[in-house]
């Protein structure tokens, strides 16, 4: 495992079931790490946190806001992550909403593009400079194999001609492959490094949204499924990892290096995600 400095730092944005065995697994293995679960849900979060000190043994878990379909309570938790934390060792951008019905955020994108992307997007951007000044340090955007199902439709970004909740998760996971590729090449020589992930087919919450029929099939499969430890395995790879220290921007699946598609390696189509992404937020980020 990775040799972190005194007192590791790493923050969690959080989605329930799969994210609180990502804590667990990261308190195990890395006794008296800061843990902080960024989460929009206050009330479930102290008591999974509670839950997660008993079980690891770790007492320096931490819960705070954060609320990713909203720009200002992003902004607000940079702040106070900015202003209070002395260090930050790993960022896992692990949050998420699947196949919702259409709705929008707080600033008016489509949600899961919204969430999914912009969210961890401009989080990333407002906790760069700590994440330098934490070197070495490592972001792990957890996207999905499902980025294979959307295209990025720069047209039509929220959605609004026409909106399939399937394609609009699609395009939402493809832009995290392509913006951890994008971020990779702009982080060369800094220290920090970036690596995308498909955790696996999981049981989880995030099927909450899919029809009963849906549901039901998922239940039926469940044994090829994979349990939230299982989930969680990659993304704790990525994140620990001494041989991925040189392998910043790549896409990785069941603790490996996975093939993703044609459109996740357009470096083109990243770019202009990218200057999109930052005029949707109005940030300048070269």
């Amino acid at each position: 495992m990775r040799s972190f400095e005194k007192d590791p730092s790493c923050w969690f944005t959080c989605n329930k079931a799969l994210e609180k065995m990502n804590v667990l697994s990261f308190s195990v293995m890395s006794s008296g790490a800061r843990v902080i679960m960024a989460c929009r849900d206050l009330e479930k979060a102290e008591a999974a946190r509670e839950e997660l000190m008993q079980d690891s043994g770790n007492q320096n878990i931490v819960v705070k806001k954060l609320d990713l379909s909203d720009i200002k309570s992003i902004r607000a938790f940079a702040e106070l992550m900015n202003k209070e934390e002395k260090q930050v060792n790993i960022l896992i951008n692990n949050a998420g909403i699947m196949m919702c019905p259409y709705s929008k955020t707080a600033d008016g994108f489509e949600m899961q593009f919204g969430v999914n992307h912009l969210g961890h997007f401009l989080l990333t951007y407002l906790l760069l400079d700590l994440l330098k000044k934490s070197t070495p340090s490592r972001i792990v955007n957890v996207a999905s194999v499902a980025h294979t199902w959307g295209s990025i439709h720069l047209d039509d970004i929220n959605s609004e001609k026409g909106y399939s909740p399937r394609r609009a998760y699609g395009q939402s996971k493809l832009a995290n492959i392509l913006c951890t590729r994008s971020l990779a090449k702009r982080l060369q020589g800094s220290g920090v490094t970036v690596y995308s992930l498909h955790p696996g087919v999981v049981q989880s919450e995030l099927f909450r949204n899919l029809s009963k029929p849906v549901q039901i099939a998922v239940k039926v499969f469940s044994p090829f499924t994979k349990t939230t430890v299982q989930g969680a395995q990659t993304t704790i790879y990525c994140a620990v990892e001494p041989e991925l220290d040189k392998e910043s921007g790549g896409y990785y699946s069941d603790c490996a290096p996975a093939q993703c598609s044609r459109e996740a390696s357009d470096d083109e189509m990243a770019q202009k995600l990218w200057e999109l992404s930052c005029q949707m937020l109005s940030i300048t980020w070269d």
